[in-house]
């Protein structure tokens, strides 16, 4: 199932049909808290948050010293696939590396409809399982559309294996939850961007106003000025 149009078919109707049977909820809480991290490298990239979340906690449990590529620490060079990238400085500098300059290459991605969703999520670890005619633990592990399979290394597939992890499309489920911004409507969402911080510079002393110089006429800083203007004076006789 090479053909990208029948595996983009074949995991809406996965969808349609999909029902959890593993609790992800922890898991949820835990990308959603993190919620303005993701933004940052959406503002940058243009793939929605909750995507790069799940991408996330299937590449390395939400480890925030981990590459978003492949789950290799994001301050050496990776040797994992996708191998040679790196160092970074921080892990939204390889996050965005991950998603700008990494096949799929989910930053040109203009379609975020469910379809097209589930099939780039795929992509991003690979086609091996659409190859084998069946539905990819990296989506579909925890839900009732995966039973067992898992490619347990690079380029090793063994069918007795079931993933332990909760895949993708649960997560994003338990995520719509939690987040009822979370859509897939098939159009680009909104770029999320941090607040302007807009200080406002105090504004200068008028001429004139009262001060310590210049107390206002009649005031007790008034008759202190004049007391020890006069002392002065007295003493400069």
């Amino acid at each position: 199932m090479n053909n990208i149009v029948a595996l983009q078919a074949a995991n809406v109707e996965r969808w349609r049909r999909a029902r959890i049977t593993r609790d992800c909820s922890a898991a949820a809480k835990g990308l959603v808290s993190a919620k303005p991290r993701y933004q940052a490298v959406e503002a940058k990239t243009g793939v929605p948050w909750f995507v790069i979340a799940v991408i996330h906690e299937r590449e390395s449990g939400q480890n925030w010293f981990a590459n978003l590529a492949q789950g290799d620490p994001w301050n050496r060079v990776s040797v994992h696939v996708p191998a040679g990238r790196g160092p970074f400085r921080s892990w939204e500098e390889a996050a965005t590396d991950a998603l700008t300059d990494c096949a799929p290459y989910l930053a040109r991605n203009q379609d975020w409809s469910i379809g097209g969703t589930l099939t780039r999520l795929e992509e991003y670890n690979g086609l091996g399982y659409a190859a084998r005619g069946v539905p990819s633990p990296y989506l579909w592990a925890g839900t009732d559309q995966y039973k067992s399979g898992k490619y347990v290394r690079d380029g090793v597939y063994d069918a007795s294996v079931v993933d332990s992890q909760p895949g993708c499309a649960g997560l994003l489920l338990a995520i719509m939850r939690l987040d009822r911004t979370v859509r897939f409507d098939g159009k680009m969402p909104p770029i999320a961007a941090p607040p302007a911080i807009t200080q406002v510079p105090p504004s200068p002393r008028a001429s004139g106003q009262p001060s310590i110089a210049n107390p206002s006429k009649g005031s007790i800083g008034a008759f202190i000025a004049s007391l020890i203007t006069s002392i002065f004076n007295e003493k400069r006789k």
